[in-house]
């Protein structure tokens, strides 16, 4: 088990309200749909408990306001509750105002049903770009502390590959980023956060690329959501390959993989394993040439 302690954490959101199926499921139609998130969150809450992990909990104020015991058992266990947004709205699709209203209702409601003070914030599909560099102060006068909404990798749906790897304001007046983990070789940045691609690579990658960011004396972050341990969710129909690829491949062997990881490495909540960073955070914004990277 290695010393570095990193950060665990989950996007809490249903199968239905992933990005990739977007196209084909309304979100006028989700209370049609068979629910199963809460079901797949408790079983998460399990595994965290016997390996004796803490987590944070990015998590859909459209969730919560559903599911308040499964709120409450996660703030009762001892992990961050954190906001996912409302309803998994991309953040570069709204203006100023509806985002706003978005994160102070998903905070709302969680820290009504949690109990508890809401300071950090993830970006559906990590969604802040180069063109929603305002969402940052709209963050920080809201109460939020932190986001963890960049990922700076080259990705179809989102990335920033020329941000900072590293903890970074983009905006002065705004919240601090603590950027999704990447490994640097070969003059580009490597996924190492997790998500889809620990599902479609090879374990050992996603290990050998932890391993490297641990070595170097930094955490690295983990991400996964509640569908991924969920083999038996339905399927949705007539959505294209790639969609159905990166949804639905290896999904039985999520768990086990998670359950590895938790016993071989070190874990804890975001805002414990970043705390010397929020409690004295760098106040110098980032340089425009670090920030103003590629859209999605």
């Amino acid at each position: 088990m290695t010393a570095i302690r990193n950060a665990m954490t989950v996007d809490v959101e249903d199968y239905f309200q992933v990005q990739a199926f977007a196209h084909r499921v309304s979100r006028a139609d989700w209370d049609g749909f068979p629910l199963r998130v809460e079901h797949s969150t408790q079983r998460i809450l399990d595994a965290f408990a016997q390996a004796g992990t803490k987590a944070t909990f990015f998590t859909l104020g459209w969730v919560a306001e559903r599911f308040p015991a499964l709120i409450r058992r996660i703030v009762a266990e001892g992990h961050e509750l954190a906001s996912h947004g409302w309803d998994h709205t991309r953040v570069f699709t709204q203006t100023p105002d509806a985002f706003r209203a978005d994160i102070r209702r998903a905070k709302a409601v969680l820290e009504d049903l949690g109990g508890t003070g809401i300071a950090g914030y993830r970006a559906a599909t990590f969604s802040i770009n180069a063109q929603t560099m305002w969402a940052y102060p709209i963050l920080a006068e809201e109460g939020y502390r932190y986001s963890s909404s960049i990922n700076p990798i080259r990705h179809d749906l989102y990335g920033m590959p020329d941000a900072s790897r590293e903890p970074f304001f983009p905006q002065p007046d705004g919240v601090i980023e603590i950027p999704m983990t990447t490994v640097r070789l070969l003059g580009r940045n490597w996924p190492c956060s997790g998500g889809g691609y620990f599902r479609l690579l090879p374990d050992a990658i996603y290990r050998a690329g932890l391993g490297r960011v641990n070595r170097q004396g930094m955490p690295g972050i983990f991400y996964f959501h509640p569908w991924e341990i969920d083999a038996d969710q339905p399927r949705i129909p007539d959505v294209g390959l790639k969609s159905r690829l990166r949804h639905y491949t290896n999904l039985s062997r999520m768990e086990g993989g998670l359950r590895a990881l938790l016993r071989d490495f070190t874990w804890d909540r975001m805002d414990r394993v970043y705390a010397a960073v929020l409690a004295d955070p760098p106040r110098a914004a980032a340089p425009a040439d670090v920030i103003l990277a590629t859209t999605v």
